[in-house]
C-alpha cells in the first residue's frame, strides 16, 4: 500500500504514454496564427504570391494595401443588385402594406448606412471619408425589388466595395421586412455597373440579364 502522496513510478510513465495528444495546447503567435487562418485560401494565393494582387504580400498572406503614394482624386463608383419575391409580397409592397413597413423606404436606409460602414464589414477595406451616397430601391414588373446605388469620394482609392455594400444590405434588408410573407426570396444579379476615376480608369459594365 502506496502513501497517498506517492505515486509508482510505473504508474506515472504509464499515464504520460497515454495522455491524448489533444490536451497540448500551444499558443500562436499572430504572424503564425495568420498564415494558419489562410491555409484553406485557393492555391493560387498560397503557392504564387508574386501574381500581382494588390491584397497578397511577398510571404503569400493577405495584406492591406498602402495608398499613400496616390493622388486624391475624385471617384465613384454605382452597384446594383435585384431580390426576387413573390406575388403576393410584390403586392403588398406596392400597396405599402408590408407589416414591418414601408419596405423599400427602409432598404434605402439600410445601404445608405451600410456604405458608410464598410470597412467595419469587409477587413482590407480602408475607413473613407465619403462625399455622397445614393440607394434607390424600386418594384419591377417582373416582381424584383431592383436596388441601385452611386458613391463618391474624394481618396486615394476607389467606392466600387461602398456601393456594392449599399446594395448587398439593402437586399438583405428586403427579405428581412419580407420573410413573414416569402420566405423563398433570392438575391441576383449582385455587379458594380460603373467605376469611374483612380489608376485603373473607368469601367462600364454590360446590359444587366
Amino acid at each position: 500500500m502506496f502513501p497517498l502522496f506517492f505515486t509508482p513510478l510505473p504508474l506515472l510513465r504509464a499515464c504520460q504514454l497515454t495522455r491524448p495528444a489533444s490536451t497540448e495546447v500551444r499558443a500562436l503567435k499572430p504572424a503564425a496564427a495568420l498564415r494558419s487562418i489562410g491555409r484553406g485560401v485557393p492555391s493560387f494565393v498560397t503557392q504564387h504570391p508574386t501574381t500581382g494582387l494588390s491584397h497578397i504580400g511577398p510571404d503569400g498572406g493577405a495584406r492591406m494595401v498602402d495608398v499613400g503614394a496616390k493622388s486624391q482624386t475624385l471617384r465613384t463608383a454605382t452597384a446594383e443588385a435585384f431580390v426576387r419575391v413573390s406575388r403576393d409580397l410584390a403586392a403588398r409592397i406596392r400597396d405599402n402594406s408590408v407589416a414591418k413597413g414601408d419596405l423599400l423606404a427602409v432598404a434605402r436606409l439600410a445601404g445608405i448606412q451600410a456604405a458608410k460602414r464598410t470597412d467595419e464589414l469587409i477587413p482590407l477595406c480602408h475607413q473613407l471619408p465619403l462625399d455622397h451616397v445614393e440607394v434607390h430601391a424600386e418594384l419591377t414588373r417582373d416582381d424584383r425589388v431592383h436596388l441601385t446605388s452611386r458613391v463618391s469620394v474624394h481618396a486615394r482609392t476607389g467606392v466600387e466595395m461602398e456601393a456594392l455594400t449599399a446594395v448587398a444590405i439593402a437586399a438583405l434588408t428586403v427579405i428581412d421586412m419580407g420573410k413573414s410573407v416569402d420566405k423563398g426570396m433570392v438575391v441576383e444579379g449582385l455587379r458594380v455597373v460603373e467605376k469611374r476615376g483612380g489608376r485603373s480608369g473607368d469601367y462600364i459594365a454590360g446590359p444587366s440579364a
